[in-house]
């Protein structure tokens, strides 16, 4: 049993590092068009933060369940 908990938590952080990485890319790359859109998103109303957000999250999971089939 600790052998598999060991392996699953070993992917579950390699899978944080990895979103890491990918949400860190922009703000090393392109500084100053993040700061831009960071701006822009804070002009956003909050129900279409809430929806894009829920799109994402939607996407995330098909998929991580397209993944797994």
């Amino acid at each position: 049993m600790d052998d598999f908990f060991e392996e699953y938590m070993k992917y579950f952080l390699c899978v944080i590092g990895m979103v890491m990485v990918v949400e860190g890319l922009p703000y090393f790359a392109f500084p100053e068009k993040m700061k831009f859109w960071v701006e822009k998103i804070l002009e956003m109303p909050e129900r279409t933060l809430r929806g894009f957000g829920f799109v994402l999250m939607l996407a995330g999971v098909c998929l991580v369940y397209m993944g797994k089939r």
